[in-house]
């Protein structure tokens, strides 16, 4: 914010960021996209569908676009696309990565759909900005309840579906040989997957998802082979990432996404640097 200066006086500096109902907004939706992805996202890596996640996120702009051409909420377009596509995803199984032509095929075609409605957009350009980079900081308190509402569900459902989906996600054959639904999972999960990345569109937008959905969770998949350990290892770097990003964006005049997608990967970097330097100091 321009004319706003950091103090070094910590309790000082916080108490005048929270003192603006906006900034209080986007530490609130922060914390709860972060613990959305963070935990989703540790599945998507695990069950390696990060093209399918990139892929929703993709499908969402098209969503977005359509809803503001209509002048509706861009997240009911978000929601409405990423659940569509979700479901389709899901339909293809686990093996998603052999199918990966398919999915680029239907990603560019929305890709071009999302440039059409944003080509018909009459309204400001702010608003297509916000869709493609996230505007955390334009968050109203009626987008943290909605965001409360979708990650409590998203939640839910992971927490419902936990153990059968753990199975289905480490070893598929041997989960779908003991009788787990492997493929209705799989349609539910990547349906999950569209939530998750509606509700980190706000935060990051549509071309920096990566940054929340699947770059903390390779942190923590690198930390850790503990699936609850590597849950939470996620949860707390995405969240450092969003509230470091929101405390440094509120002195600086760069967008708020840059600085949670740079220490997001700054953060995987290092992680990666070190336990790679851990695995050559073992003796063979």
């Amino acid at each position: 914010m321009s004319g706003t200066h950091f103090s070094w006086n910590l309790i000082s500096d916080v108490n005048d960021m929270l003192g603006y109902e906006f900034m209080r907004n986007a530490f609130e939706a922060g914390a709860i996209v972060s613990l959305v992805a963070g935990v989703v996202g540790y599945f998507v890596v695990l069950r390696r569908t990060t093209f399918a996640a990139h892929a929703l996120a993709h499908v969402g702009f098209a969503g977005a676009a359509g809803a503001a051409v209509l002048g509706i909420d861009p997240v009911w377009g978000l929601l409405a696309f990423c659940l569509s596509a979700g479901g389709v995803m899901g339909g293809l199984g686990q093996r998603l990565r052999g199918r990966d032509t398919a999915i680029g095929i239907v990603l560019a075609f929305t890709l071009g759909l999302g440039v059409l409605f944003i080509s018909l957009y009459s309204g400001y350009a702010t608003e297509a900005y916000s869709i493609l980079f996230g505007e955390i900081l334009g968050i109203s308190p009626g987008d943290v309840v909605l965001t409360l509402v979708i990650g409590a569900v998203s939640l839910a459902l992971i927490a419902l579906l936990y153990r059968p989906l753990l199975f289905a996600s480490v070893d598929e054959d041997v989960a779908e040989a003991r009788r787990v639904p492997v493929r209705g999972l799989s349609v539910v999960f990547v349906m999950i997957v569209g939530l998750a990345v509606a509700v980190s569109v706000q935060v990051v937008g549509v071309l920096l998802i990566f940054a929340l959905i699947v770059t903390p969770a390779a942190v923590a998949e690198r930390v850790s082979t503990r699936p609850g350990q590597a849950l939470v290892i996620g949860v707390v770097v995405a969240l450092l990432s969003t509230w470091i990003g929101l405390a440094v964006g509120y002195y600086s005049p760069y967008p708020v996404s840059f600085f949670i997608t740079s220490i997001s990967f700054a953060t995987y970097v290092v992680v990666r640097a070190v336990t790679g330097l851990r695995g050559r100091s073992r003796p063979h």
